[in-house]
């Protein structure tokens, strides 16, 4: 492979079809469990972002005059060698990013169905038509590829959420810059990798490694038409700020504090089961992942045991090893961030329903379980990792208050075998994904995903087809006229 991604060990910077060497600082991606090397890469400078640009831009049109099935092909072509390289990617995957080996293969499966579908939607419909008052004229739309696209990509889903962005984004004949998190560089080397061999042209899609600062340089570029970004609320208002006075078009999905609610009437082993994973599963590193369990009722007495037996019978340890079933969060920093949490809620008045036991490693933190009430400062500040807090409510209308008293409307669960109450969750649930006897994680490809208030920016969902499509392109309509006779 050109950018020799999959050894781990040195990768480049991809710009117009080539691998380039980064002329800015040296920069390693480390394995959270030992801190051993992953990859070494030089970071690009803001020179070389300006080239990855201008091979976008330049890109443009020839990738335009493919045409949406051609594009489409080569998508398919690209999810073949995906395939084929999956157990490579797992395990690249897994010492890069930390996830237990499951997860990581789990994903490059997911990502390998998401190419395959974006691939399936270059033979949908493009457009519509409408009648007209004058008989000889045809009143259609069609849709035209905004152009370049910056994408910024987090480190919790390297490759899937970076499928979900730029799958679409190259059907739809936009080129690509894309910026991924300096945790996992490698990962995004072996998908351009990939993508250049599957038969995605120079200039199309460029890599960009390196520091924050370097997309704060991107999104702030003016040709760059739109942009897509994943990560904190902080850091997408930063971007909103930047891009829209400048008349860009923006896609985010920032963060989430989500809540599973629990009836009296619910399967207490489905609805433990649920929220454990939930909660702890890819070891909480998931903005869908589930922060606070809330109980109506007398419904606590039975769950919670229930999911204190689950949560001291996980076993943590390194992804590489085959009975761990959750792994290390992303660094060391990131694990003290997630006990100094913990610590503070116990001060606020917090007790520890359940923790497991974790190996030693400053980059595990123990799965946790907390009990409280919702001034705790850990239910209203996501914590991104394995924590999440029981919390009580006398009825399924103040569950949701509780529920809805977050900045976000990411998720949301329900757990109960009344309609009645599950017509009352849809309605007044916040939460741009909800749930019924279902964790807050996971998502289908083809069905539109985003969330409401701080945790999406009010624009086009990710995922789905058409979501896709609106934000991916700009639509005109055509009013054609015959010309007399």
């Amino acid at each position: 492979m050109a950018n020799s991604a999959l050894s781990g060990s040195q990768i480049s910077l991809y710009i117009n079809g080539q691998p380039v060497a980064g002329a800015g600082d040296e920069c390693q991606s480390l394995n959270p469990v030992d801190g051993s090397v992953v990859a070494n890469y030089r970071a690009a400078t803001s020179a070389q972002l300006s080239e990855a640009l201008d091979a976008a831009a330049a890109a443009h049109d020839a990738w335009d005059n493919v045409g949406i099935i051609g594009r489409g092909a080569i998508l398919r072509r690209a999810a073949q060698l995906l395939d084929e390289r999956a157990d490579a990617l797992t395990k690249l995957m897994t010492a890069e990013q930390g996830k237990v080996l499951a997860d990581s293969a789990g994903e490059v499966g997911a990502s390998v169905e998401t190419l395959y579908y974006h691939a399936g939607c270059a033979r949908q419909a493009i457009g519509s038509s409408y009648p007209s008052a004058h008989p000889e004229e045809l009143v259609r739309t069609l849709r035209r590829p905004l152009g370049t696209i910056g994408v910024i990509t987090p480190w919790n889903f390297p490759l899937q959420i970076a499928a979900w962005k730029i799958a679409p984004a190259l059907l739809w004949g936009n080129t690509v810059v894309w910026k991924p998190s300096s945790e996992t560089p490698a990962m995004a080397a072996a998908f351009v990798d990939i993508l250049t061999e599957a038969g995605v042209p120079a200039g199309v899609c460029n890599l960009i490694l390196g520091p924050g600062s370097l997309g704060g340089e991107l999104v702030a570029d003016a040709r760059v038409a739109g942009v897509t970004f994943t990560g904190s609320v902080g850091v997408g208002h930063k971007i909103r700020d930047v891009v829209i006075p400048r008349g860009g078009k923006l896609q985010m999905e920032l963060g989430g504090h989500n809540a599973a609610v629990v009836m009296p009437d619910a399967d207490i082993d489905l609805a433990a089961d649920s929220v454990v994973a939930g909660a702890m599963g890819s070891t909480g590193q998931k903005c869908t992942a589930t922060r606070r369990i809330i109980a109506v009722g007398g419904v606590e007495e039975q769950l919670a045991p229930a999911i204190a037996k689950r949560v001291e019978a996980l076993v943590v340890g390194a992804g590489s090893d085959v009975d761990a079933g959750i792994g290390p969060v992303i660094s060391q920093r990131a694990a003290k961030e997630i006990d100094d949490a913990v610590a503070q809620a116990k001060a606020e008045g917090a007790t520890v329903l359940a923790r497991a036991q974790v190996p030693a490693g400053d980059a595990f933190v123990a799965p946790t379980v907390l009990q409280g009430g919702a001034e705790l400062t850990i239910c209203h500040e996501e914590v991104f990792g394995p924590v999440t807090t029981l919390l009580t409510a006398d009825s399924l209308e103040a569950a949701v208050e509780l529920a809805n008293d977050t900045e976000f409307g990411l998720t949301a669960s329900l757990f109960t075998s009344d309609e009645r109450a599950v017509r009352y969750f849809l309605n007044y649930m916040d939460a741009g994904l909800v749930k019924v006897n279902a964790p807050s994680t996971g998502s289908e490809v083809h069905g539109p995903f985003g969330g409401l208030k701080n945790s999406t920016y009010p624009g086009p969902r990710e995922q789905n087809g058409d979501a896709a499509a609106d934000f991916f392109t700009k639509s005109k309509t055509a009013y054609l006229r015959l010309a007399p006779q």
